[in-house]
């Protein structure tokens, strides 16, 4: 995909941005962007480097830089067997929660905040394991889950068990029924992998930040449904200390316990160390030395809003970017932050689709083109 820059006056342009959700994937992105450019400036030298920053898209994008694509069928949010897929290459392997146990394995228009479980993401993790993982990035967001990680804990042998001795039903729900938790028959191999936790939140597991106040309600849960999401979590966790000693506590209250419902959680008792997804992911991707080959850098997702300052894709290109002293600009299809916001993270200027085409119906449906001639726009104000 990339292209190696050449001396004399060819421009050298980076394009690292991540999907547009419901439109184009990271990889289209780059793709429009750079047939636009090509457009106006045809000898351009343009190296995509699709980006994502733990959530959905995170596998697609290190497929795109290199990875081998490994697919197996695990274990859906409600059980029902579903395709998903992690990436690997020279022993780091790149595992998406959301492939096993994200929204769209929901069926359409279909919730499940309660039952929902996190089981196959712990089936992901275990095949990394078995395909020689010594590294494991554990990219997590877009979860349809409020389990505290227990369902992925699961399956890789922990057992919690209700007052009869049971197993508990899957689901942050059925969290409220522990009465026991036994990790001792946890994979052994996972005390001599490297688990890195990438997410882009750094939510605690409870309260009025945690996993369920604050993301349930993306997930279908009512306010009583959250209310006992948050109970179910706090009493999971109190029965962990009972186990595992003050450590589980500790987990609970860390950066990033609450990130894909409580998922977070389970990754920390499993020794994982907690790094925003975004830097993880550029330094997995290759970034710097593609960086270092690139005049302008374009970056981008589909909202540039309040959220993407706070650990996002395009926030981490530009901060990176700024640093090495590479002018950056951003694509998204929607804009909703000021310029003096974006010169904060470090995007001179940013490029909403709106600007071409105000109806945002036809944005989404017609997202490719449209890019297409932003990215004119970008060529013509930026390489000529």
């Amino acid at each position: 995909m990339a292209e190696a820059a050449v001396d004399g006056g060819t421009r050298r342009v980076l394009v690292a941005a991540d999907k547009f959700k419901g439109s184009l994937t990271a990889v289209e992105v780059a793709e429009r962007v750079a047939a636009g450019l090509r457009r106006v400036v045809p000898d351009v030298r343009v190296e995509a480097l699709p980006v994502a920053d733990g959530g959905d898209g995170t596998v697609a994008a290190a497929v795109a830089a290199g990875f081998e694509r490994r697919e197996i069928r695990v274990a859906g949010p409600l059980g029902a067997e579903v395709p998903a897929a992690f990436a690997l290459r020279d022993g780091t392997a790149i595992v998406e929660m959301a492939e096993a146990s994200g929204l769209q394995r929901l069926p359409a228009g279909v919730f499940a905040p309660l039952t929902a479980s996190t089981y196959g993401s712990g089936e992901l993790l275990r095949a990394a394991l078995d395909a020689g993982a010594r590294t494991i990035v554990f990219g997590v967001g877009g979860s349809a889950t409020t389990d505290g990680g227990a369902g992925m804990l699961s399956a890789l042998g922990a057992r919690f068990l209700d007052g009869e001795g049971e197993p508990v039903p899957p689901g942050g729900g059925g969290l409220a029924e522990v009465a026991s938790a036994d990790l001792s028959g946890l994979d052994p191999r996972l005390s001599a992998v490297d688990l890195v936790l990438a997410s882009d939140v750094d939510n605690p597991l409870t309260g009025p930040k945690g996993a369920a106040a604050v993301y349930g309600p993306q997930k279908g849960a009512s306010p009583d449904d959250v209310e006992t999401l948050d109970a179910a979590l706090a009493h999971f966790a109190q029965v962990l200390e009972e186990a595992v000693g003050p450590r589980a506590a500790e987990c609970a209250g860390a950066p990033g316990a609450g990130a894909a419902g409580g998922i977070g959680y389970g990754a920390l008792l499993l020794g994982a160390r907690f790094r925003p997804g975004i830097e993880v992911m550029l330094d997995v991707l290759g970034f710097a030395p593609a960086l270092e080959r690139a005049e302008l850098v374009i970056t981008g997702e589909g909202s540039l809003d309040a959220q993407t300052p706070h650990g996002k894709a395009p926030a981490g290109v530009a901060a990176a970017a700024r640093a090495a002293g590479k002018e950056v600009v951003a694509v998204c299809g929607r804009l909703a932050l000021a310029p003096q916001t974006l010169g904060r993270v470090g995007i001179r200027r940013a490029y909403p689709l709106t600007e071409e085409e105000p109806d945002v119906a036809t944005c989404i449906a017609e997202a490719g083109p449209i890019l297409e001639r932003v990215a004119e726009r970008i060529a013509r104000d930026f390489l000529v």
